[in-house]
């Protein structure tokens, strides 16, 4: 494995100038994020809280993004079948955010372990209040059409954090331009339970069957982006697993984020590749890790793509659902197979 920097006690992100103090990445989010430190345009900065919840039991998901990209805030909900293998997202826009958003409700900068954030206009209402260990997300989409379900989607659905779980943490730049930086949380395999009404129908998470997943991230980008991004969260041999998977997205020199998580502790992996067909995403992906210890075929369900192209500003997006099997090997040499384990990868273009 190459050198990887481990950050292991907690620091301020940026410096005086701007620049990171230690790139690297560490298994809790070490790094004090202030987003008045940035030296950038505040159309710049992009911050954003985006979750999923997959229940592989009733062959049901769901994802929530609040996020404000300077120009703009964009915050989404899409409601996921696996048995039907379709999706249904409802999204808006506001415009010249300025980080208003994600400032959240209460004063000063939030971290990624407490505070609330919430949006509302006439078409969505969500609300994430995270603290003690808990995330509580609320949503109500009252005339959000649901193939056949009907009309609504709302509910609560809380994720639970264990004390100690580890996560996945980075802090990267970009080579181009040392002041701009991404840093990012990712946190798999968060229990989590509630009720959605979709439509006429309501479906009950069970938190020993349906599992969460979080993408926190804050920073100052440089203007043009392509990243590779898998995650999933589920239950393995009736132990909490997952991986975050992910390239080209800022200098990794310092570190890579592709880790496993087994029973809420993190293992360390090299560099992970993702081979698929860019001219169609729902033919299957292998995913394989220069240390030998991941080695993965995924067999596409559905492709949530979307694409905006306003001139100056486009986003061609490929979040593809689906299923893994094979094989991965924790830190202690242990060796764990996959067997059409639930959920995602994808390939983002940006240019904003």
């Amino acid at each position: 494995m190459k050198h990887q920097f481990e950050l292991t006690e907690p620091s301020d992100l940026l410096d005086k100038k701007g620049l990171l103090l230690h790139p690297g990445w560490a298994r809790q989010p070490l790094w004090h994020y202030d987003r008045g430190a940035i030296r950038a345009n505040a159309l710049q900065i992009k911050e954003w809280d985006y979750y999923y919840v997959l229940s592989d039991d009733l062959k049901k998901g769901i994802t929530f993004t609040i996020s404000d990209l300077g120009y703009a805030g964009l915050m989404a909900v899409c409601w996921l079948d696996f048995e039907k293998n379709t999706f249904k997202q409802a999204d808006t826009i506001a415009p010249l955010t300025l980080g208003r958003i994600t400032r959240g409700l209460g004063e000063g900068t939030l971290g990624s372990d407490a505070g609330i954030l919430e949006f509302k206009n006439k078409d969505m209402n969500l609300r994430f209040e995270t603290g003690s260990g808990k995330r509580i997300l609320s949503f109500e989409l009252a005339q959000m059409d649901i193939p056949g379900e009907g009309t609504g989607l709302s509910g609560t659905l809380t994720l639970t954090q264990p004390e100690g779980m580890e996560s996945m943490n980075i802090a990267t730049s970009w080579k181009e331009n040392r002041k701009r930086f991404y840093y990012n949380r990712k946190i798999n395999c968060m229990p989590a339970s509630g009720t959605v009404k979709a439509g006429s129908n309501s479906f009950n998470f069970n938190p020993d069957r349906a599992s969460g997943g979080l993408d926190w991230g804050r920073g100052a980008w440089t203007y043009q982006n392509r990243w590779y991004w898998s995650s999933a969260s589920g239950y393995l041999e009736g132990k909490p697993f997952g991986f975050n998977l992910g390239y080209g997205f800022s200098d990794r020199t310092p570190a890579s984020e592709n880790l496993l998580f087994f029973e809420h502790r993190a293992h360390k992996l090299d560099e992970v590749l993702f081979d698929f067909d860019p001219e169609d995403y729902t033919k299957p992906w292998t995913f394989t890790s220069s240390d030998g210890r991941l080695d993965l075929n995924f067999k596409p369900l559905f492709d949530r793509s979307s694409q905006v192209n306003l001139l100056l500003i486009k986003s061609v997006q490929h979040q593809v659902f689906g299923r893994f099997s094979g094989r991965v090997r924790l830190d202690d040499g242990r060796e764990l197979i996959l067997n059409d384990f639930l959920g995602f990868a994808e390939d983002v273009y940006n240019r904003w």
